[in-house]
């Protein structure tokens, strides 16, 4: 699978003087990493990449913004991401190096650097015809693959999107961001980490953008999910899956509108247009059939797992002549 893309020139060189440099007699972590440089500045935190100098590499840097690093509510869910992406070690998510706190106390994790494109990048439509069904279907497949292994795992992701889909310039697929992940305690128990039952809050959640458009979150949402249901599964995650296989069909989302409620109604009560009905393009009918199934608003009739998902995706779909979806 090969995707363009310049990152294989910022491919570091190797040099001696790097590898064959001493370590210091004492060590100070408070100096091992330099040279930061802002990569992403999110709601909560900020992703830098930085030096390494003990092992001269460069790698990825994550914390907390200032304001918020001693709540002890984003601390809790900031740690929980760090240990549930350090712990999932599969080849379609990101190693987490260290987990620590700098000189002011507050925490930082860090993971390597892995330079690419999101999916929400590929199915842009300056690019979108770069890439043919084939091509995008193996990199859901991959994502597939993480879920699968992280439902194995007991850990629900639940923030599945195109922004957290990252194809790097070897095709390495990678699954990214489990901020939000779910996990059980010994009893069974689900525990989500702490949060905020107010207005602020749910209108985080349901946010629109400044161009009138709904921040992607919650069109990916499963309806449990929407609804908060104590019950919810790894199945959430698939219907977020097919979210996406949605939009490599037709171009679009199945759910839409300019205001969070609009989008919500539809994904709670409006059984969605088929991805053919929204498109000159030929989609085929397998993969139209399976992105409905991912996307049922009951579980029980929804594709049942990210293995199910995985073996219907390596069926062979395509139809007599070789599928090249193009968005109009």
């Amino acid at each position: 699978m090969q995707f363009h893309g310049s990152a294989k020139n910022r491919l570091e060189q190797f040099y001696v003087e790097e590898t064959d440099r001493n370590l210091p007699e004492k060590i100070d972590v408070r100096t091992r990493y330099a040279r930061f440089t802002t990569l992403a500045r999110g709601g909560k935190c900020l992703i830098q990449s930085c030096r390494d100098l003990h092992l001269s590499r460069t790698i990825c840097y994550k914390s907390l913004h200032r304001e918020i690093a001693d709540d002890p509510i984003e601390q809790q869910r900031f740690l929980r991401e760090a240990r549930v992406t350090a712990m999932l070690q599969h080849p379609n998510t990101v190693p987490v190096y260290e987990l620590g706190r700098d000189n002011r106390g507050q925490l930082y994790f860090t993971m390597k650097l892995v330079h690419g494109y999101t999916m929400r990048e590929l199915l842009d439509p300056q690019y979108r015809d770069r890439y043919d069904l084939t091509q995008l279907v193996e990199v859901i497949t991959q994502v597939a693959r993480a879920l699968e292994y992280a439902h194995a795992q007991g850990v629900i992701h639940r923030d599945i999107k195109p922004e957290n889909i990252l194809v790097g310039p070897f095709g390495e697929v990678l699954l990214l961001d489990w901020g939000l992940a779910k996990v059980w305690n010994r009893q069974g128990a689900a525990q989500d980490t702490p949060v905020r039952e107010n207005a602020e809050e749910l209108e985080m959640e349901l946010s629109i953008t400044q161009h009138g458009k709904l921040q992607g979150t919650v069109a990916f949402m499963s309806p449990e999910q929407i609804e908060r249901r104590s019950t919810i599964d790894g199945r959430t995650d698939l219907y977020s899956l097919g979210v996406i296989l949605y939009e490599i069909l037709c171009g679009q989302l199945p759910a839409q509108g300019s205001r969070a409620d609009e989008v919500i109604e539809q994904i709670l009560h409006e059984a969605p247009t088929k991805p053919s009905e929204r498109t000159h393009a030929r989609v085929p009918k397998q993969l139209e059939a399976l992105t409905l199934a991912c996307l049922e608003k009951d579980p029980e009739r929804r594709i049942s797992s990210a293995s199910e998902l995985i073996r219907e995706l390596q069926q062979d779909w395509r139809e007599k002549r070789r599928a090249s979806i193009r968005i109009d």
